[in-house]
């Protein structure tokens, strides 16, 4: 049984801030780092990634994220449309000097409910494009044209927690799309459900982002047998490719217990959010219980035959990393064990 383990911002994103590594205990994860043969390419997103694993071609501009999540969010849908998605996800904007930030829904809850009215208030006001909002899940809005916009997006999760200014889209499209932006901050402004939110204390949902266009691929091939995420995206990357798929088990002894042969991709993205809103405290508390759950147990089912290879890869805001390691590995002697901080991207 082979392993991938997929570790978004594994590594504190801040690399000056050596200090976040202090008594941070993960002597199992060290070991494995160390004993491995590792490579650093350039950075990409996760997105961008799991689409290359899965043998997803970039559609002009974009990786086609919109389509692929049909599988999962509308399986009709992606079955027979012929139309070019994109999505159109609700975010929060804020204000700070000269940047506007962004907060994904990782920051806010939204209800089907004001989803769906928000959606329908945007389809009556912009109902002269040639284009429809669809809210097929509360944070997870959908753009369906006939034609594919000239335009360049930046993923959302590329752009969470940063100014947005220098991630707008660009392309020959571009300052109609913008315009379309604006026009959708300014009704979504004193918007009554926003109010209602502001009200109650919550973030206002006042705007949309534009990103992850395309049609749906004609084909998706998975190199995986079995894949284990919470996060909707493999799942649909899953259901495209006809690969099985589970949800994340709370451990490697519960996966473990599966007893499924083959090629596995575990993913596991709970050090993402803490990451990119900068909760170092949030960041350290998840590596230590990963640390417990899953890199020790990993460990000694390594040391003990149960895996035959472990790949960890590790994306990070500035490069990529794979660490692969067999049992043999840990025999190797002059792999001296090198503390966490030590296999950041200058490794």
């Amino acid at each position: 049984m082979n392993l991938n383990l997929l570790l978004p911002n594994l590594f504190w994103p801040d690399s000056s801030q050596t200090e976040i590594y202090h008594e941070l205990s993960a002597p199992s994860l060290e070991v494995l780092l160390s004993k491995s043969t590792a490579t650093t390419t350039a950075p990409q997103e996760i997105e961008a990634w799991l689409c290359k694993e899965f043998n997803v071609a970039k559609q002009k501009n974009d990786w086609p994220i919109a389509p692929l999540m049909l599988f999962a969010d509308a399986p009709d849908l992606a079955k027979t449309s012929k139309d070019f998605w994109m999505r159109a996800d609700p975010v929060h904007l804020r204000i700070e000097q000269n940047h506007i930030m962004l907060a994904d829904s990782q920051a806010f809850q939204i209800p089907k409910e004001e989803a769906k009215q928000i959606v329908q208030d945007l389809n009556l006001s912009l109902g002269n494009h040639d284009f429809s909002f669809l809210p097929l899940y509360p944070d997870r809005w959908y753009i369906r044209t006939s034609k594919a916009p000239e335009i360049l997006t930046h993923t959302l999760s590329h752009v969470t927690c940063k100014n947005i200014n220098s991630f707008l889209p660009s392309g020959a499209e571009s300052i109609a799309w913008n315009r379309i932006f604006n026009e959708i901050q300014m009704l979504l402004y004193e918007h009554p459900v926003n109010q209602a939110r502001e009200s109650r204390g919550e973030l206002t949902i006042n705007s949309v982002w534009f990103w992850g266009g395309g049609n749906i691929p004609q084909s998706t091939q998975s190199p995986y047998t079995h894949v284990w995420s919470n996060d909707d995206l493999p799942r649909a990357l899953a259901l495209a490719s006809n690969t099985n798929h589970s949800k994340l088990t709370a451990n490697t002894q519960e996966w473990l217990q599966s007893q499924i042969s083959g090629n596995h991709l575990v993913i596991l993205d709970a050090l993402d959010g803490k990451a990119k809103y900068r909760n170092a405290y949030g960041w350290r508390e998840t590596l230590g219980d990963m640390e417990q759950n899953w890199f020790l147990p990993l460990y000694t089912a390594l040391k003990n035959g149960k895996i035959n290879q472990l790949t960890i890869t590790a994306l990070n805001e500035t490069s990529s990393q794979r660490f692969e390691i067999t049992r043999a590995d840990l025999w190797k002697l002059w792999r001296i064990t090198k503390p966490l901080a030590a296999h950041t991207e200058t490794h």
